[in-house]
Formats: structure tokens, sequence, C-alpha cells
């Protein structure tokens, strides 16, 4: 069976940090969240989708937390990828792929899917044994 040596899975987990980084960034702030958010209306809309509906300053809230908590995720990661860090971070792409499914299967935006499938890769990888070192 396939395994990653735990240099490899640290440069794995380095990797889906910075991929965090570069999604999750324009969900930082209000002023780059409205731009972001207007940006993914339009590809919803160019994939075939509705409009997306409009935000509320409350929603915006939600949105700026899980930006915030992601990137500070995210440096936290890049400084000191581990194989924990790794693990912890698999559960919770879980978690995120499960709650983006069920939101996609509730809205059919397809949008979502630009942000699910990557989300579920990652999420399998940082899940993959590692040998022992040693």
């Amino acid at each position: 069976m396939l395994t990653f040596s735990p240099a490899q899975f640290r440069r794995v987990v380095r990797a889906s940090a910075a991929y965090d980084l570069v999604v999750t960034a324009p969900f930082a702030t209000p002023w780059s969240f409205a731009v972001a958010f207007g940006q993914l209306g339009a590809v919803n809309q160019a994939l075939g989708g509705p409009p997306l509906p409009a935000f509320t300053p409350l929603h915006t809230l939600f949105a700026l937390l899980m930006g915030s908590i992601v990137l500070v995720w995210s440096v936290l990661r890049l400084r000191g990828p581990t194989l924990q860090l790794g693990r912890y971070d698999a559960a919770a792409r879980a978690l995120f792929s499960l709650w983006m499914a069920w939101a996609w299967l509730q809205t059919g935006a397809p949008v979502l899917l630009l942000f699910l499938l990557p989300e579920a890769g990652w999420a399998v990888v940082q899940a993959w044994r590692v040998r022992r070192e040693g």
C-alpha cells in the first residue's frame, strides 16, 4: 500500500496550508470579502447556477470569522507542519466537506463544487498512511 514518508507528509501539510492561505485570504476582511463574494456569484452564474443571495452584515461576520481562523490555522501549519496538525486538518476538512456537500445538495450551487472537491481531496491525502520514522 502506498504510504508517505514523514518528510513527504510534512510537505503535504505545508502545501495544504499554502492552498488555504490563498483561497481563504479574501474571506478575512469585509472589503476583500465583498469583492470575492461578487466574483463567486459571477462564477456560480457562469456555471449555470442562480445569483447568490445577498449577504447581510451578520452573514458577512460569520464568513470573516471563518476566514480569519483559517488564515491563522494556515500560518500555524506553514510554520510547523507535523503529522498531528495534518491529521487535525484532515478531520476539519472532512467536516467542511460534509457541510459543503450538504449546502450543495440544498442549493445546487455549482460554485460550491469548486471548493468541495479540493477540500475533500486534501482531507483524503492528509488522512493517508505515513511510515514511521526510523
